[in-house]
């Protein structure tokens, strides 16, 4: 598969990945309309963005400055091998 490089797509690519997310937020409140299950949600989505930043900003910035990686597959591939 060719690499996305039109910014005019990546752009529209994370208008989508935004949309499916609050599509499938809306959905899982709406299916159980408890202050529990929101709260649990919005803990949840901070927490993935948090490793989200972690794999690819902190890793590359304080840990590891030579290596770069190309998606969640390349990072767990790095730490299942990385000399200790």
């Amino acid at each position: 598969m060719k690499d996305l490089t039109n910014p005019s797509w990546i752009k529209f690519k994370g208008l989508m990945f935004l949309a499916l997310g609050i599509a499938a937020s809306m959905l899982l409140i709406l299916e159980q309309p408890t202050l529990k299950v929101g709260v649990l949600l919005a803990v949840a989505i901070w927490s993935f963005c948090r490793f989200y930043y972690f794999a690819f900003y902190v890793i590359e910035h304080y840990v590891d400055a030579g290596y770069r990686f190309s998606g969640l597959w390349a990072f767990f591939r790095y730490l299942a091998t990385r000399k200790r």
